[in-house]
């Protein structure tokens, strides 16, 4: 029977490239994935099988499986390696706020617009930020904020997913995009029912911007039947097509100025009051370590989003 080497103790990097390997069950690939060569990291799985006394894989020359000691002791390298992380995030928050490293994720029907204003802020208020900014869509932004990969998300809410707290900063209208002879075109009194029978051309699947467009036609009473078109994976796609006569949309009005301005032939309508909007927060994780120092970034943004076309949370 092996038997642990108690003079020897497993490394965080020993267990980073185990729960790699566990992970990816293919050495190039978790090689790749944590950024170490694969001799390297071969060398240290074998050297950490070597300090617990256990064979952790079973090698073939087509691939890797996880020994049945290894199955229990990837449960117990990922635990570590979190609870590492989540030592390094405390270490990070008890050092003077918006210092290091902040990843924020950002929706792509709220990056183009709202950035100039958020990196302004950074760069006057926070020098000392590294702000990392990662644009994905909500589903991809979630997993990356319960993952640890992202610290914080700009999105429109809500989100209703338990263990993460929203804080609002604005809610914004949704104006009606027509082309420039159309019958709804520079109204400024559009009832929601119009929506019912326009050919309405939508993003892509997977993007939030496309549900709360097809909930507010459903509100609006539009049947499943009427047509939708869905063509474009951005807005700046979709006001194209509305130039080229294919159709109309609903755009946020944080992007109608940017979007509307680099395509001729357009109007714009306004819905009567009460327009339909959507709701643009900041979501982090519940209890984070640096929760203090998120909410006060977020009265920041309140603050400096006062002059955009929005109604600004209390």
């Amino acid at each position: 029977m092996a038997v642990i080497n108690r003079g020897k103790q497993p490394s965080l990097a020993q267990l980073r490239a185990f729960a790699a390997v566990a992970e990816h069950l293919h050495f190039r690939d978790a090689a790749a994935a944590i950024g170490m060569s694969q001799p390297a990291l071969s060398g240290a799985v074998s050297a950490l099988e070597e300090a617990l006394g256990v064979q952790l894989l079973e090698r073939t020359t087509r691939k890797v499986l996880l020994s049945p000691a290894g199955e229990r002791l990837a449960v117990r390298a990922r635990a570590v390696l979190e609870a590492v992380g989540a030592l390094m995030d405390e270490a990070e928050a008890v050092r003077a706020p918006f210092t290091g490293v902040l990843r924020l994720g950002v929706i792509p029907t709220v990056a183009p617009y709202l950035l100039p204003t958020v990196l302004k802020l950074v760069h006057e208020r926070y020098p000392e930020l590294d702000l990392q900014v990662h644009e994905e869509q909500t589903s991809s932004l979630l997993e990356g904020l319960g993952a640890g990969r992202l610290d914080l998300l700009l999105l429109a809410v809500p989100l209703g997913v338990p263990g993460v707290t929203e804080l609002p900063l604005f809610d914004e209208d949704f104006v009606l995009v027509t082309p420039e002879d159309h019958w709804l075109g520079g109204r400024q009194d559009i009832p929601r029912e119009a929506l019912r029978e326009l050919h309405l051309l939508l993003l892509d699947e997977g993007h939030c911007l496309r549900d709360q467009a097809l909930d507010i036609c459903r509100e609006a009473g539009r049947t499943e039947g009427a047509p939708v078109t869905t063509t474009a994976a951005g807005l700046a796609t979709l006001v194209q097509l509305v130039a080229g006569g294919l159709g109309v949309t609903l755009l946020p009005r944080t992007a109608v100025d940017v979007e509307t301005g680099r395509a001729g032939r357009l109007q714009t309508g306004w819905f009567a009051d009460p327009a339909p909007s959507r709701r643009i927060a900041l979501a982090m994780r519940s209890g984070a370590a640096r929760g203090g120092e998120f909410e006060e970034f977020a009265t920041a943004l309140r603050e400096a989003m006062g002059a955009l076309p929005v109604r600004v949370a209390p």
